[in-house]
């Protein structure tokens, strides 16, 4: 399977380091072009994959081409290929705002498309992509595409109205992750670790905290019911986190990355 990728950022090396990794696809079948000189020397240097500035001839050629520029960039990036695109080419999105229907009316004729949404941790093999074909992909299509993003992680095959909602809950929240991390680590500190220390019990934490979450099936609550003794140390940690409004502020986050997603 020829595989084509159009912009070899973060989101390509993911996808590109899983297929290989997982075997889906060799190193020779793959192809991508990007905007500058280095990034393109870079990943071939990487992964031993050909690359190319020449965005045309890597639509011309692929079975699958995957789209992976971002979505500022994506209407020029497709007046350039939409010409080179086979009628039987498979494409593959994975930016974000943009909906089946304007990938449609961009190409200006019938395409079959897939669009994805991972997001960040997929570079360390623990991504999260929502998955949404249009009508015109076949249900071997779709089985291919589930397995080439889970190929760094794990998928999800959602309708599109929901697809909003996907970016800002795994799309988004890795910063949200982040910012909680730093935030408890700075508790550390403050109560007498070392930063290293703290931001390593922190992320420790959290990253067995959502592994015992996904590999149980049991809802956070009795999770978070299960740490907070009578009495005991969390609970009081959970009541101020509480009385300084976490679940409401964390919902607002949400809300507010669903809103920005629908004006891209």
């Amino acid at each position: 399977m020829k595989i084509g990728i159009i912009g070899l950022g973060n989101m390509a090396d993911a996808v590109i380091g899983g297929m290989l990794k997982k075997e889906i696809v060799t190193k020779e079948e793959i192809t991508g072009s990007a905007a500058t000189e280095q990034t393109v020397r870079r990943m071939a240097e990487k992964y031993g994959i050909k690359t190319t500035r020449d965005n045309r001839a890597v639509a011309g050629n692929a079975q699958v081409l995957i789209l992976a520029v971002k979505p500022q960039f994506l209407e020029t990036v497709i007046g350039e290929i939409r010409d080179d695109v086979r009628e039987e080419t498979l494409l593959v999105t994975v930016a974000a705002g943009k909906s089946i229907d304007w990938y449609e009316k961009s190409f200006g004729r019938p395409i079959r498309l897939v669009r994805c949404m991972p997001n960040t941790p997929a570079l360390v093999g623990e991504g999260c992509t929502a998955v949404c074909p249009n009508q015109s992909v076949s249900e071997e299509e779709k089985a291919y595409v589930l397995q080439l993003m889970g190929s760094f992680g794990r998928t999800c095959l959602i309708p599109e109205s929901r697809m909003d909602a996907f970016s800002a809950v795994a799309g988004s929240s890795p910063a949200f992750a982040f910012l909680f991390l730093e935030a408890l680590a700075d508790g550390g500190v403050a109560a007498g670790m070392t930063r290293e220390e703290s931001i390593q019990a922190a992320a420790q934490a959290m990253l067995g905290s959502a592994r015992l979450l996904l590999e149980t099936g049991r809802h956070p609550g009795t999770l978070k019911d299960m740490v907070c003794s009578p009495g005991g140390t969390t609970i009081q940690g959970v009541r101020a986190l509480e009385r300084a409004g976490i679940r409401g502020a964390v919902m607002d986050a949400v809300d507010a990355c669903v809103e920005r997603a629908k004006q891209l």
